[in-house]
């Protein structure tokens, strides 16, 4: 099982496609591929090369949850692997990943109620800056902490996102003042954060978006087959560890979560793990189109 979790299921790549009833009725289609935690080490090149070829799928936006980092020499190839969509419209959070290098850990940290260390460490600093210098350059919206949007398909989209929580980076950002009548009227409000912890899901909601995005679960990473995950690494319940679901009740489109009040929340497990522990079982690697359609 081990040598399957280590050789087989961790490089077995999967591309998810979701469709979400989120536009207004009538709508054209909008395609989002969501991207996270790539972890990308210099040394693969089957995972770079995967990542380059998602540019095929011609999405209209991209949004990217962080965690792309995961070697001091990580910055070349994450630029390399995300340079076919960089001339696609797209948008980015970090994750702790991107600041930090990854450390080796006791596994069984993961079961606690909150598994980040209770003293301060001082990991081996990422080149973070480098890479939202460079994201930034290429056009993509820098989200950290705050609001911006974005032209895409003939439509504007209106972002706004927080910092890491993880590490309790997060600000969430204040609402503007309302539009001037003039100002194009947002089709659709999108939230991005990397770790989907409670308290920013719960702010994303209040603040009105249709769509949340976030990654940092890696699923649970070790699922158990019929049951799922046992961990999320935050206070997400594990039944939303990975995969589309509402926020904070049932989906959108069901009687449950519209007296809910609820949105779309779409958690990635991600494409990669820590190189501290490169395993996955019963949650392949993975990233995902999501073709939003009118409700």
């Amino acid at each position: 099982m081990l040598a399957y979790a280590s050789l087989v299921e961790r490089n077995w790549y999967a591309l998810r496609e979701v469709t979400v009833p989120v536009l207004p009725p009538g709508a054209s289609p909008l395609r989002v591929l969501h991207l996270s935690d790539l972890h990308l080490t210099p040394s693969q090149r089957r995972k770079r090369d995967w990542v380059r070829d998602l540019a095929g799928l011609q999405p209209d936006l991209v949004v990217d949850t962080g965690d792309n980092i995961a070697h001091a020499d990580g910055l070349r190839p994450v630029l390399d692997a995300l340079g076919p969509l960089l001339s696609t419209p797209g948008a980015f959070v970090m994750g702790s990943n991107d600041y930090f290098a990854p450390q080796p850990k006791n596994p069984a940290r993961y079961l606690r109620a909150d598994a980040r260390d209770a003293e301060p460490v001082h990991p081996p600093r990422l080149p973070s800056g480098e890479l939202a210098a460079e994201l930034a350059r290429a056009g993509w919206r820098d989200l950290t902490n705050t609001r911006d949007s974005v032209e895409t398909a003939g439509r504007t989209v209106a972002l706004v996102g927080v910092d890491d929580p993880h590490l309790d980076r997060d600000r969430f950002p204040v609402r503007p003042p309302e539009a001037s009548p003039q100002a194009p009227t947002p089709a659709l409000r999108i939230g991005v954060t990397h770790a989907p912890y409670v308290r920013v899901l719960d702010a994303m909601l209040a603040d009105g978006c249709d769509l949340i995005l976030a990654g940092h679960t890696h699923g649970g990473q070790l699922a158990v087959p019929f049951y799922g995950a046992l961990v999320t690494n935050c206070d997400l319940d594990r039944g939303r560890a990975k995969g589309l679901h509402g926020w904070p009740g049932a989906r959108p489109d069901t009687d449950a979560g519209r007296a809910a009040r609820s949105t779309w929340l779409h958690v990635s497990a991600g494409l990669g793990t820590s190189p501290y522990a490169p395993v996955r079982f019963a949650c392949r690697p993975e990233a995902t189109l999501l073709t939003l359609v009118g409700r």
